[in-house]
């Protein structure tokens, strides 16, 4: 007999998502299905079905241990915006330094603020090339590769308001986009591939690939670049690099809970 504790004019399977909601909210590590039945005294039946059904919709997701489950990212859907900017730094900052880690190169967060770009997250590798950059730093969008990439999801009207089609852009090196109507036709190439180059554009002797990340909504929240020394910047180089910050962004996008 199920022997779950019941209140009078619920319905048992919402009070149960609930109840489960609260008990995985204070264990970060996440539980198994038997230690979840247990605590709720639900019948592993009913619990199977519903954590599948949570897991399906991203209320849920794997937890750190085999078969555990902990909160997912469409909690954070239905969160408040400050909390997603303050899950945006924390969250991010850990990709950031897994992905860093991974390829031995630097690696940025950053998001757009009006013309320009805000980095909010940063790791180094361990090559003496750097860019020029620290968590807090402002930088001209358009010469970067996070910053084209925020500013492929502009419209035209948002893009005309910061980068007016008749005003030059600001040349950073010799190698920076200063034609706004050049600098159109690549973001449009930018918003249809999904990812940014930025070639010696920002620093001489370095470039970048930049991919978006993605909140709830599918608009993009912020983006992440991984630098490299031109002299290392070789096709097969770039291409293991693409796939490693496309794999890393998506992670990031899906904990932002974009699906």
């Amino acid at each position: 007999m199920d022997t779950d504790i019941q209140t009078r004019g619920s319905v048992k399977s919402a009070a149960r998502v609930i109840d489960i909601f609260e008990l995985l909210a204070s264990h970060a590590d996440g539980l198994s299905l038997s230690e979840i039945c247990v605590a709720l005294r639900i019948p592993k039946s009913s619990g199977h079905a519903l954590l599948n059904t949570l897991t399906e919709r991203g209320y849920l997701r794997e937890g750190l241990r085999e078969r555990s489950y902990r909160l997912g990212p469409a909690i954070f859907e239905i969160g408040s915006s400050y909390m997603a900017q303050t899950d945006l730094v924390a969250d991010g900052q850990v990709i950031v330094r897994e992905t860093a880690r991974a390829c031995d190169e630097t690696v940025h967060l950053a998001v757009l603020d009006g013309r320009d770009v805000l980095y909010i997250a940063k790791e180094e590798g361990t090559g003496a090339i750097r860019m020029v950059s620290a968590v807090g730093l402002r930088f001209p969008a358009h010469g970067t590769g996070v910053g084209k990439v925020l500013l492929a999801d502009l419209d035209e009207a948002e893009l005309a308001q910061h980068f007016p089609a008749d005003h030059p852009l600001q040349q950073l090196t010799p190698a920076t986009i200063t034609d706004p109507l050049q600098l159109r036709h690549e973001l449009a190439a930018i918003h249809s591939r999904g990812y940014a180059f930025d070639r010696e554009e920002s620093t001489p002797g370095l470039c970048c690939i930049a991919a978006p990340v993605y909140r709830a909504g599918g608009r993009v929240v912020a983006a992440m670049s991984i630098a490299v020394p031109t002299v290392r910047f070789t096709e097969a180089r770039r291409d293991l690099l693409r796939e490693l910050l496309l794999k890393q962004t998506h992670r990031l996008s899906f904990i932002l809970g974009h699906r």
